[in-house]
């Protein structure tokens, strides 16, 4: 779609969840937001139900953060996968690599592959590490691995074949055979053109595993739409990419809703003020949470259930902690939470359907939820579903039912606390130095207390928070990543050498760009070389210009701890960006009033445990707030997609585009 239609038309973010499916969306010259329940047995069923809703039959643009490809690799939905390989190297997905995750469970065990033993084939023909063919395949092999295929009945195939990135002729030739074949088929030079044939081999398979589902969800909702209407998909890498796109390589899109979220931080913190952020986005099944020192945090060292994945992605960890986790009691009668969820259906107790106990229904009976404002009322909770179920496991637990609630939102807070270490005291950062930027429909119920533990000074709550990954995916710049193994060392690397490879990608890139629809919109290209010295086993990720090996030693001095201004160094890889910049959002500033807030904005003053004790806590329209309006704490701000808990000890203000920073007292 080109610069004309995208200004017509209703500009639409969608990011599915376990329990909602948001919805951010531009009519006119306003931007609003509209929530529906998902529908796990069919996620586009809550999409086109929501697209109806908001636009009808008027045109669409649509970007979407799916899960589509996550759930399958996560719950091992995917397709039948063959694995072809070359012959002698079949079993390279079940060798792998030493390491393990456990390292001192002596009962340790894999993960079962996705591609069973049955479906891995081997081919003849045999490329060296200069690219020279040293055999050839012949009609006869050719016809073995195709027969092979047929009677596996598999679905898809992945084809990584040795030193394929640098002579990929005997892919090619395998890839359009099986294509004659009418099977999904994914090559390795394509998905990912760089060396270590075990992880190259692995996120060839992954892709091969999840784009037959992919294709199927997103041809789906493309049926939906006009001829005129476009629909582009979230990458993990903090990009969108087209739909045709996204069928094709559906690895790039397993982590395309955290990736979402993680982006709208960065953009609204940025407009606040704020270039340090722990981004923090608790949703109704899991707790996602990055790490943004003035830019995204990306790796090319991913690991999705237990898979290498070597495609570029936001650096997020992820815990199964979330408002629909299930509050239980294990074998040793301690409390634990998660990470099973109850997600949309049936949901939690409070929805009127669940008999789980869940940390929205903990939030609930301490007060924090106010019942007649959930989503903006329009979802009614049953306050009085709890009593039973909260009854039967505080006999259980010999806890008083208010005991038990304070103690199941303790061990969720503990569970994200711990990640949150993981990506900053772990890597070396001090979160005290980090703004907590909370969202995600139970993110800014929690933040405060995991601010309070973690000793950040303030904790940031975007307008809308329960939508801001849907509001990330508008932000999203179009994004094309590519990569080459060149294994070059850098005193024999001229300058002119490393400049006509990065021409080569970005003539490759404007190509691929342009088949993305970009129009005439400007593209901007980011070149990066993967470094490390000579004899060493992983790469650094430099930027390239004319300081890059002096950047080299300073980036591995921070990550190490030392740095070898004499050793050799060998550039292993050469990487291009590619971005263009489509319409986005503007954010507004709000009215300003003073300190005190408004009479229309007070709606309640109620009783809310805190530290097991009942504080009389404000009840506050959010949406009803000025620019410089002061609330102290004991508060409840209730808004359409969430709500925000400002405990006694803290206070917060709105800032001028209607954000909340949270600040505490000195001394709790």
């Amino acid at each position: 779609m080109d610069g004309k239609p995208e200004e017509a038309a209703i500009i639409i973010g969608v990011d599915t969840g376990g329990t909602f499916t948001d919805f951010i969306f531009k009519r006119g010259e306003n931007w609003d937001v509209h929530k529906v329940l998902s529908t796990p047995s069919n996620p586009a069923q809550a999409v086109l139900e929501g697209l109806q809703q908001i636009a009808g039959s008027s045109p669409k643009l649509l970007v979407h953060g799916s899960t589509v490809a996550t759930n399958a690799i996560l719950e091992r939905k995917g397709v039948r996968t063959a694995f072809i390989a070359n012959k002698g190297f079949e079993d390279i997905l079940e060798i792998g690599r030493q390491n393990r995750t456990r390292l001192y469970d002596l009962a340790y065990r894999k993960e079962p592959g996705i591609v069973s033993a049955d479906c891995r084939f081997g081919v003849r023909g045999r490329i060296l590490s200069s690219g020279k063919i040293w055999e050839d395949q012949t009609q006869e092999d050719l016809a073995e691995i195709l027969a092979c295929v047929m009677e596996s009945k598999t679905e898809s195939v992945a084809v990584c074949l040795l030193f394929s990135y640098l002579n990929p002729a005997h892919e090619k030739i395998l890839g359009a055979l099986l294509k004659d074949l009418g099977v999904e088929v994914s090559l390795s030079h394509e998905i990912l053109s760089e060396f270590r044939e075990y992880e190259r081999a692995s996120t060839t398979v992954v892709n091969a595993y999840v784009s037959p589902t992919v294709k199927r969800y997103i041809s789906h909702l493309s049926c939906s739409l006009q001829a005129d209407e476009a629909l582009r998909i979230m990458q993990s890498n903090g990009g969108s990419i087209s739909a045709e796109t996204a069928m094709h390589e559906s690895v790039r899109t397993i982590l395309s809703g955290p990736a979402g979220g993680a982006v709208g931080a960065l953009e609204m913190g940025k407009l606040a003020g704020y270039t340090k952020l722990i981004a923090f986005d608790m949703g109704g099944t899991s707790t996602d949470v990055s790490l943004i020192d003035g830019t995204l945090s990306l790796t090319s060292e991913s690991n999705v259930a237990g898979y290498p994945l070597k495609v570029p992605m936001i650096d997020i960890h992820t815990v199964g902690a979330g408002g629909g986790s299930i509050a239980s009691i294990d074998s040793g009668g301690s409390l634990r939470v998660g990470p099973e969820s109850a997600g949309a259906e049936p949901g939690p107790i409070c929805y009127g359907q669940g008999n789980q106990i869940t940390v929205t229904d903990a939030n609930l009976l301490l007060g924090r939820l106010v019942p007649e404002y959930f989503l903006g009322g329009q979802l009614k909770l049953k306050p009085s579903r709890l009593d039973r179920y909260f009854e039967e496991m505080s006999g259980k637990t010999g806890l008083s039912k208010l005991e038990l609630a304070e103690g199941i939102l303790s061990v969720a807070n503990t569970a994200m606390e711990r990640a949150i270490r993981v990506i900053s005291v772990e890597r070396g950062y001090d979160p005290g130095e980090f703004t907590l930027f909370a969202f995600g429909g139970a993110g800014a119920m929690h933040a405060a207390f995991l601010a309070r533990i973690l000793e950040i000074p303030r904790v940031l709550v975007p307008r809308n928070p329960g939508i801001l990954s849907a509001m990330g995916m508008v932000m999203a710049d179009i994004i094309k990543d590519y990569s080459q193994t060149i294994m070059l060392l850098q005193s024999a690397s001229g300058g002119n050498e490393l400049l006509d490879l990065f021409s080569s990608l970005r003539s490759k890139a404007k190509e691929e760009l342009a088949r993305e629809g970009v129009g005439e919109r400007p593209i901007v290209f980011e070149e990066y070389l993967d470094m490390r010295y000579q004899g060493q086993s992983y790469e650094i990720i430099v930027p390239f210009d004319q300081s890059y090996a002096d950047n080299f030693h300073l980036l591995h001095e921070q990550k190490y701890g030392y740095r070898n201004p004499t050793g050799n160094l060998e550039i292993v890889n050469v990487r291009l960006r590619a971005r263009s910049v489509p319409q986005k959002p503007v954010i507004s500033e709000i009215n300003r009033g003073s300190e005190e807030i408004g009479a229309d904005a007070r709606l309640d003053v109620r009783e809310v445990i805190f530290d097991s004790v009942p504080v009389k806590t404000k009840i506050v329209d959010r949406e009803k707030l000025l620019a410089g309006n002061r609330i102290a704490g004991a508060a409840i701000l209730v808004e359409y997609s969430s709500t925000i808990v400002v405990p006694p000890w803290a206070e917060a203000v709105v800032d001028a585009y209607g954000n909340l920073i949270m600040q505490f007292a000195t001394d709790c």
